[in-house]
């Protein structure tokens, strides 16, 4: 028998009539039953630190801009957090590139590689030493997210030494989710500080406010500290040996303002603040300044992060403040939430957190005009650069919960890289784009002897835009996206390639699946691709449907023609080429279990046979390795529970106990000491419960996602159907 719960706080009611149940529970599903109360389920999951913890930090942002936060509000202790969660300043403008030398050139990094009997080159990573390998390696790091600076405090003891992290006591951190605001309280040596931090809605602003004794006694400064980037794997913004590469500038418009101009090779940026009373500014070293205030027991500053300097007049910290809350209040107020009070699974408050702290994190670090990386705006992660394949799950989920406008912004980057993806398709010799996978903002291509040979991001955006459509059908929308997806579509039809033998159509050899372990020489038709291939090459022909257009003859030879998903034992192969993809010796049990991904985000869609995907899910769910699986992987495989009708392995999907599925106190999904935060975990947790709650085209069943056994009490509202 199920419960359905009264507003919340009131008994739980059986209703004895099955008919009835469903009724009612569809009602508070379409949110037909009484509002939730959107600030009570945001408000019980505020972050709390009572310690210093290098994994706990706090960011404050806007989607285009974020700023994280030491155990002080500030960004004090780096060095000490940059084995945590770093403490970075970042935007979607701050790029860089080392000077190039050597001039190498992209060309010198195309190899070419035998497909299907078709030589073409692709960009590689070079195994042997010298030119071919250096040149990949540059333009892998270039360029490069920049770390725009450290603004932090120097607090002083009574013996006139820096207090360092371990002399803070009394800590108490809360970031208050419904204002953006992050209040830290701590005392040194007894004495008091209380440090107020937010960011602009619209600007790459932050704010702080600063009220301790200590500042009239003149122990309390500003410390700003620039550094330079590096070129390794990860840049957390602590470097700051190479004084003599960069320059900074330091200008005094007035007794309150201070403006910083930086020059990093042919890059500039500036860096201006709004102070509320006259302090003196000093250098401490070539990139190193104190901001020094005294004769009141309160400070404010305002600092922005700009690519150009701007004249213009800096807001008030209460003016920051109140934008910061009236942004966040219009987020929480708009698209979908979800209430799991009264649920008396275990489990269901700490689903309920990860919801809220996903839907913060997302919006605070993958919510700019472009895709984000792996570790949005926070540090960087393959030099700061977005990877395509992870881009539906960073936004789908803003359609799926009502907020398409985010991920419309994010959706013209295709626009932009337009060009040099049809410069890749034609170098290779396909018809239309073929999308970078590991990239920048303006499209730009990276040397990935891995990336090159994935393909799965292929039917990304007309996946997303068809999300889009759903949400706001119209012809603007429809012309909008028109040549995106109908160039992709030309690519996707003319990449499968007729096999002789067979008279199908196959994907590969020359292929990398989502699952990463594979030889692209040998690889051909993964049943993941297989069927993301046939469902975007139907929606680009509903598209041209819904402009008049007439059916594309290619495009459907190939919707028609393709290889079906290939089986062995009553299961699906993990390729069709893999004869032991679940053997106790086989190699191809690590990493993204990507065969349950034909039947995740993706329908049935008469390309999967319904149970043969069961027994498949059943023998990966005992085979695989999930130690070496990512964050994404697990509200994949609980999409998948879901539309097989197994809403208890959903959940259990959710919490399996593996250290990639680790959610920190801050929300941030920690994958290991490389990557200590992994967005596309929060974004595709975001998406499995849309789906759990909302359900799928076809779908019958109310929060198909949730067991009907009286222990979970569902509440939804404003989330979308997943086709």
């Amino acid at each position: 028998m199920l419960l359905i719960s009264k507003p919340y706080g009131q008994a739980l009611l059986p209703l004895r009539s099955g008919l009835k149940m469903l009724l009612v529970l569809w009602n508070i599903g379409a949110g037909q039953a009484q509002p939730i109360d959107r600030r009570a389920v945001v408000d019980r999951h505020r972050v709390t630190i009572t310690q210093p913890d290098t994994l706990g930090s706090l960011t404050v942002g806007n989607g285009r801009f974020g700023f994280t936060v030491d155990a002080t509000g500030l960004q004090s202790f780096p060095e000490q957090y940059a084995r945590g969660i770093p403490l970075g300043t970042q935007s979607e403008w701050g790029w860089h590139r080392f000077p190039n030398p050597a001039r190498y050139q992209f060309t010198e990094t195309l190899q070419s590689v035998e497909v299907n009997g078709t030589p073409r080159p692709y960009a590689v990573q070079w195994r042997q030493a010298g030119r071919h390998q250096q040149a990949a390696d540059y333009f892998r790091q270039n360029p490069h997210r920049l770390q725009l600076g450290n603004l932090g405090f120097i607090i002083l003891k009574k013996d006139g030494q820096a207090a360092q992290l371990g002399d803070l006591k009394n800590v108490r951190q809360q970031l208050d989710l419904w204002t953006g605001t992050i209040s830290s309280t701590f005392t040194v040596e007894g004495a008091p500080v209380s440090v107020t931090t937010c960011a602009h809605a619209q600007q790459d602003i932050v704010a702080v406010r600063v009220v301790s004794d200590l500042l009239r006694q003149q122990r309390i400064s500003l410390r700003l500290r620039f550094p330079y980037p590096t070129n390794a794997f990860t840049d957390v913004g602590t470097y700051y040996a190479s004084a003599s590469a960069h320059q900074t500038r330091l200008e005094r418009p007035g007794p309150t303002s201070v403006r910083f101009h930086r020059q990093l090779d042919q890059d500039r940026y500036s860096v201006t603040a709004r102070l509320s009373q006259p302090a003196p500014v000093r250098a401490a070293a070539g990139h190193d300044f104190r901001i020094e205030p005294s004769g009141a027991s309160a400070f404010e500053a305002v600092v922005q992060f700009s690519a150009e300097s701007l004249p213009s007049r800096l807001p008030t910290f209460t003016e920051v403040q109140t934008s910061s809350r009236l942004g966040w209040e219009r987020f929480w107020q708009s698209g979908g939430a979800i209430d799991l009070a009264g649920s008396t699974d275990p489990r269901a408050a700490e689903l309920e957190r990860r919801v809220v702290l996903s839907q913060y994190l997302t919006r605070v670090q993958c919510a700019g005009d472009s895709p984000p990386q792996e570790t949005g705006l926070t540090y960087n992660s393959w030099y700061g650069r977005p990877h395509m394949e992870m881009y539906w799950w960073h936004s789908a989920h803003y359609a799926l919960w009502g907020r398409t406008d985010l991920l419309s912004k994010s959706m013209g980057w295709y626009q932009r890289a337009l060009a040099g993806a049809r410069e890749i398709a034609r170098r290779q010799g396909y018809r239309g784009v073929r999308w970078q996978k590991m990239t920048d903002p303006n499209g730009g291509e990276t040397a990935s002897s891995v990336g090159s040979f994935l393909i799965w991001q292929q039917p990304h955006p007309i996946y997303l835009a068809e999300l889009i459509y759903r949400n706001q059908p119209s012809k603007a929308v429809l012309e909008q996206y028109r040549t995106v997806i109908f160039e992709t579509a030309d690519f996707m039809a003319s990449f499968a390639s007729l096999n002789p033998k067979t008279g199908r159509y196959d994907l590969g050899k020359g292929i990398i699946p989502a699952q990463e372990c594979f030889d692209p020489a040998q690889t051909l038709n993964p049943p993941y691709e297989l069927a993301y291939w046939t469902w975007g090459l139907q929606a680009a022909q509903r598209w041209r449907t819904r402009l008049n257009l007439p059916p594309n003859p290619d495009w459907q030879r190939v919707i028609d023609g393709l290889a079906p998903l290939p089986q062995q034992d009553g299961v699906y192969r993990a390729a069709e080429n893999v004869t032991d993809s679940y053997s106790p010796d086989s190699r191809y049990t690590i990493d993204h279990p990507a065969v349950l991904a034909a039947l995740s985000t993706l329908p049935a869609n008469g390309v999967v046979d319904r149970a043969v995907m069961q027994r498949t899910y059943d023998t990966v769910d005992r085979v695989w390795h999930w130690d070496h699986t990512w964050g994404w992987d697990f509200p994949m495989v609980a999409m998948t529970a879901t539309r097989l009708g197994q809403p208890d392995r959903a959940l259990d999907a959710l919490f399996k106990e593996v250290a990639k599925n680790t959610y920190l106190v801050n929300g941030h999904n920690y994958q290991d000491k490389r990557l200590t935060l992994y967005l596309p975990g929060n974004g595709g947790l975001l998406a499995a419960v849309a789906l759990m709650c909302a359900g799928y085209d076809g779908n019958t069943t109310p929060t198909p996602g949730f067991p009907k056994n009286g222990r979970w009490m569902v509440k939804w509202e404003g989330l979308k159907p997943m086709p």
